[in-house]
């Protein structure tokens, strides 16, 4: 994970192809607790949960994904509420997953 702390999300506007599923496997060995699904589209995202003891805290966790989030120019999909939060991470503009969303869940993860 430490690699990965390191590097700053570069902008995609698509062009590039996105990870297959052996890349995915690759990556996501260097991100703790993060599930690799697909949505409707057939299109690969990362998702974690996490708990907290209240809205409090989750609304904080959220500020501070929000403030990395804006940093790194890559923007989670975020749902939370009462001691709960919930992110998903894709690339949009590649219909998939990239370097830039295990960045990005690693640095999440270090909050």
């Amino acid at each position: 994970m430490t690699d990965l702390l390191n590097k700053k999300c570069v902008p995609c506007e698509g062009g590039i192809d996105p990870f297959d599923i052996s890349e995915i496997h690759k990556y996501q060995k260097k991100v703790d607790g993060w599930d690799v699904l697909k949505n409707e589209e057939n299109t690969h995202f990362l998702e974690k949960k996490f708990t907290f003891k209240n809205f409090l805290e989750s609304q904080d966790f959220i500020n501070k994904v929000s403030k990395i989030s804006e940093e790194e120019g890559h923007h989670p999909d975020i749902n939370f509420g009462w001691g709960y939060a919930r992110i998903n991470i894709t690339t949009h503009a590649i219909k998939g997953l990239s370097e830039n969303d295990f960045i990005l869940a690693a640095k999440i993860d270090k909050i």
